[in-house]
């Protein structure tokens, strides 16, 4: 049965996180999970929502990574880690690549918004509801989730456009810690929710 979603298209945004090439490669075992995202920022741009890029960025030689910060610190010291964050690496993946409308929004921490402009974009379109799915689920989808809740956002999360390197990490947040503050759908879900209700008028 379809979870019963209602919101304004006009005053909600759907939040595209940290879909970008070098870290798609690095995380993403599932093959569909692409083609399931594409599918919802499709749906969400004919649907009238607001759809925002998430990206992790850094000037050149990584100024804005504190030696003390313990996620970060290693992309200055790890080659590997690095590659992620540089030239094409850094791109939002071709599979879900940005439309000419959508908003980007470059962080320098794990949540979308520590430090961005994030939040006076969603005031000054007046913003609502945020739907939200990224990289990893225990990563940018829980900080920004938390963030957005104190906030007052209404939340939407999509479970199966994120994904987490430790399934059962990814499992317990989406099944006992984030329906505490939001309402967990699934793509198809989302996707038969915004055809059948919140379709624009012809």
């Amino acid at each position: 049965m379809t979870t019963e979603l209602s919101f304004d298209p006009a005053r909600s945004a759907v939040l595209c996180m940290d879909y970008q090439t070098g870290i798609v490669s690095n995380y993403i075992k599932d093959e569909h999970l692409l083609s399931r995202a594409a599918s919802v920022l499709r749906q969400a741009r004919s649907s009238g929502l607001t759809v925002i890029y998430v990206q992790l960025g850094f000037r050149p030689n990584f100024p804005e990574i504190s030696p003390r910060n313990a996620a970060f610190s290693t992309i200055k010291t790890s080659a590997e880690r690095r590659q992620r964050f540089t030239g094409s690496a850094r791109e939002i993946h071709a599979g879900v690549a940005p439309e000419t409308d959508d908003i980007i929004v470059t962080k320098h921490r794990v949540s979308a918004f520590a430090g961005t402009d994030l939040e006076m974009i969603l005031r000054a379109k007046d913003i609502e509801t945020l739907i939200l799915f990224g990289i990893s689920t225990s990563g940018v989808v829980l900080s920004t989730l938390r963030h957005a809740a104190d906030a007052d956002y209404r939340l939407i999360v999509i479970k199966d456009c994120c994904a987490d390197q430790d399934a059962e990490v990814h499992a317990c947040l989406i099944d006992k810690v984030f329906p505490r503050q939001a309402t967990i759908v699934s793509a198809a879900e989302f996707l038969e929710a915004t055809k059948t209700r919140l379709s624009p008028t012809p």
